[in-house]
């Protein structure tokens, strides 16, 4: 399994009228794909922010595969 980032994105109306993206909040999961990540990250989102559906508080999310730090030898 890999281990992946998914963060959640949200466009928003700035102060100076100018759209843009802040990022709502980020999963980490393990998955055997970048797909089985995007659905586990978006349960989990939805039961952390208490929602019925991941898109009422963010508009796109994003998948990113991690690399795992190398194991380091024991002495």
């Amino acid at each position: 399994m890999a281990l992946y980032i998914v963060k959640f994105f949200k466009e928003i109306l700035g102060e100076n009228g100018r759209q843009s993206e802040v990022c709502q909040s980020f999963v980490e999961v393990e998955a055997d794909n970048s797909g089985e990540a995007c659905e586990k990250a978006k349960k989990r989102f939805c039961e952390s922010e208490r929602l019925d559906h991941w898109s009422l508080h963010a508009d796109r999310l994003h998948v990113s595969e991690c690399e795992r730090p190398a194991a380091t030898p024991h002495p």
